[in-house]
């Protein structure tokens, strides 16, 4: 509770607290640099907290308990002139899992992530979601009861990513703790029981996806501007019924209780600004958008 962690002037984890239940899929959302990969790097003890206190399993951080939990971090580090099957039957060498579990195990997690007819095949042959996914059957290998998976499906197409997704919801769910480490807001709201919304290195916001998205407005409105904004549109944010305003260039994102009536004022306050307009139901990146005001370059917009 309240690490702190600093690099140099910059405070990567500044007053960072958060509880993570036990069995359950965890999200830590937030853009690049909020803090993320640093948690992770801490709940691993790669590093340690310069303030505050940091447990897991109830014990500080600590090289012995790593053997309680498995990593995929963001970058790869398979040596891709191995076979996905010596790739893993190194991995569980190196923590110290016999060679008869390995037997076993190793065919059954190749098989559970469609790996099954790849198992001689050198890394260098998969693709980046079966690499991926080969990450993931290596973490799982010692049976850890946490699972921390920093951006997991970066670069993955829709399809790896429901393949990697539905065999781990299936099976592990409930199991252990999978803690989901991600900027992507969509795929947190379809995999988490609950969420961290993180901001400069710090917790604004937590709850299950419903519990957060509970409080907005019912439906987003995004809408492609003819230009830059102006004053116009700035005064949009005290209309009656419009809550969260962000812009991002040309792109108004707006949540409205009521898209039917906020769409024709739209056009009435300001004809000749407004290029496209999408509507869809209010979701978590609404909710994020509330909490944090921007997803990358994005910022609020003056009124």
């Amino acid at each position: 509770m309240g690490v702190v962690r600093s690099y140099g002037d910059r405070r990567a984890l500044d007053g960072f607290t958060v509880s993570i239940p036990a069995g359950s899929v965890f999200g830590l959302l937030g853009p690049n640099g909020s803090g993320k990969t640093t948690f992770v790097s801490l709940l691993a003890a790669m590093e340690a907290p310069e303030e505050g206190t940091l447990r897991v399993f109830g014990e500080p951080p600590a090289p012995r308990l790593r053997a309680r939990m498995g990593t995929v971090f963001q970058e790869n580090a398979q040596d891709p002139l191995l076979s996905a099957e010596e790739y893993l039957t190194l991995a569980g060498r190196v923590f110290g899992v016999p060679g008869s579990i390995l037997k076993a195990r190793i065919p059954s997690l190749l098989s559970s992530f469609g790996l099954g007819d790849r198992r001689g095949d050198a890394i260098a042959s998969l693709s980046g979601g079966m690499r991926r996914r080969l990450d993931v059957a290596r973490a799982l290998l010692h049976g850890p009861d946490l699972l921390i998976l920093d951006e997991p499906t970066t670069g993955v197409d829709p399809e790896e990513r429901r393949a990697l997704w539905d065999r781990l919801l299936g099976s592990e769910r409930g199991r252990r703790t999978i803690m989901l480490a991600t900027n992507d807001l969509a795929e947190a709201d379809s995999v988490c029981d609950q969420v961290a919304f993180l901001r400069a290195g710090q917790v604004v916001a937590t709850g299950t996806p419903a519990e957060l998205k509970r409080g907005l407005r019912k439906e987003a409105v995004r809408v492609t501007l003819n230009g830059p904004v102006d004053e116009r549109i700035e005064r949009i944010r005290s209309w009656p019924g419009v809550g969260a305003v962000t812009l991002d260039g040309t792109e108004l994102h707006v949540t409205v209780d009521d898209a039917a009536t906020f769409v024709p004022r739209l056009f009435e306050h300001a004809p000749g600004a407004v290029r496209a307009i999408a509507i869809q139901a209010a979701t978590l990146e609404d909710a994020y958008f509330q909490h944090i005001g921007s997803r990358t370059a994005r910022t609020e917009v003056a009124v």
